[in-house]
């Protein structure tokens, strides 16, 4: 029998459950990928994914079932000490480095990536965030992907743009600045750049010209979610997404104060519930909202969804693909988005989706799917199409492993090599000047 290649697979958090944006994709391109690859997990964890050691076994566990090496996930540190996570941002300021090279810095995650790379080389290894870049000096001269959720200069930039606080604001230009300097000098070294749309694609290009680019889009599992047949409730509104993500949290206070008081004032029977963790403060606050009501996180978001006759995608910051489009598709549920929310996947205006920017626009919007029974169907049904046509995770799959298996069996795949990644850190460590798992420079003298 013929030997599967061997991938290495490097990951900002623990992927299960996969109950939120990231972590869906990373979950389901690693059980891709495992098809016919095998794969050796490295990952961070994060406390509001796994919050206790009963989380994280059960978590490590599930994802050890799935087959292949699962090493034990690594703690961020900053979350774990206030001290560290300011010490990290201080680094960040005083050495003109992005605040990212610190806060995936770990002697715990070193120590595990080397004995990993001592009992078995990788012939191509995955990077799922350019946030992970600090690691790229340890790693073996294979093929390097790189996998980008969304072009993390431009989402911060987008986030400053509505921070009130001007020395905050001015904090994120910074480091957006210093995000964007990564992007292009990593980006161009890399076998390939995993993009979530055609439009990032397009940014990371005219940020690094000569990056190698390939669009594997987020997807769905449409056989999870499907359509149950039931009508939904009349004038039900759902939004999915944590309040813990900015891009979130903005959407859900864009959608009480300007959109949802016009939608009340168009039906007083419509109801609105929101999905997804946020803080009990908050779920206070929005729970005193006429119509709303904040349900938190349910493991298993179908039998809401089912409920819903309209879902709203009001977001106004952000890159990649949204995931919660898809699932609402999935479910042949009718969407109405703002042109940000949507950006990247195949809408078809008044086919699949409403797309609308303004809050009286989008306010009419989700009221015409609420009274109109044709036109709810017609986009309930061409969505449900469009996620079983496009975004299914079978089809994914094959795009990401038809491209990973050209990088490894082309000739061209063994030149591409990690010392073109070298840092001035890489350096000093190859002449032996650093201990492996440090940070390889000093702080500037002030």
């Amino acid at each position: 029998m013929a030997t599967r290649p061997r991938l290495l697979f490097l990951s900002q958090c623990l992927p299960y459950p996969p109950h939120w944006g990231v972590a869906t994709r990373t979950y389901n391109v690693l059980t891709q990928l495992q098809k016919t690859y095998d794969v050796d997990l490295l990952a961070f964890y994060r406390v509001s994914h796994q919050p206790d050691r009963q989380a994280l076994e059960s978590s490590w566990g599930a994802l050890k079932r799935l087959g292949g090496f699962v090493a034990e996930p690594t703690p961020i540190p900053s979350e774990h000490s206030v001290v560290r996570k300011v010490w990290d941002h201080i680094r960040s300021v005083l050495t003109g480095r992005a605040y990212t090279l610190f806060e995936y810095d770990s002697r715990d995650f070193g120590c595990r990536l080397k004995a990993l790379l001592q009992a078995r080389v990788p012939e191509l290894v995955h990077l799922d965030s350019l946030a992970l870049h600090r690691w790229l000096p340890d790693l073996p001269t294979v093929p390097i992907t790189c996998t980008h959720h969304d072009i993390d200069s431009d989402l911060l930039r987008q986030r400053a743009q509505r921070v009130p606080n001007l020395a905050l604001r001015h904090y994120f230009l910074l480091q957006a600045d210093r995000l964007e300097r990564l992007e292009r000098e990593l980006c161009p070294r890399f076998a390939v750049n995993v993009m979530m749309s055609d439009v990032d694609a397009g940014k990371l290009q005219a940020l690094a010209p000569g990056a190698a680019t390939i669009v594997v889009p987020n997807g769905t599992d449409t056989d999870y979610f499907q359509p149950d047949g039931a009508e939904p409730l009349a004038g039900r509104v759902a939004f999915v997404g944590p309040t813990s993500s900015h891009p979130n949290r903005d959407a859900v206070e864009f959608l009480l104060s300007e959109i949802w008081p016009r939608i009340r004032a168009g039906d007083e029977s419509a109801s609105l519930q929101l999905f997804g963790r946020s803080t009990p403060a908050d779920q206070a606050r929005y729970n005193h909202e006429p119509g709303v009501n904040a349900v938190g996180h349910i493991p298993d978001m179908r039998p809401a969804l089912a409920e819903a006759a309209c879902c709203v995608v009001p977001i106004r910051v952000g890159g990649g693909t949204r995931l919660k489009i898809l699932d609402a598709w999935a479910m042949g549920k009718a969407v109405v988005s703002t042109t940000i929310g949507c950006e990247g996947l195949d809408v078809v205006e008044g086919g699949n989706i409403l797309v609308r920017d303004t809050p009286a626009e989008f306010a009419d919007a989700v009221l015409r799917i609420l009274h109109d029974v044709e036109l709810r169907r017609h986009l309930e049904t061409n969505g449900r199409r469009t996620a079983v046509e496009t975004y299914s995770w079978t089809r994914v799959g094959q795009r990401i492993r038809s491209a990973y298996d050209q990088l490894i069996g082309s000739p061209s795949a063994s030149s591409v090599r990690t010392p073109s990644l070298a840092t001035p850190e890489r350096e000093e460590r190859r002449h032996g000047m650093l201990p492996t798992g440090t940070v390889g420079f000093d702080l500037p003298q002030r």
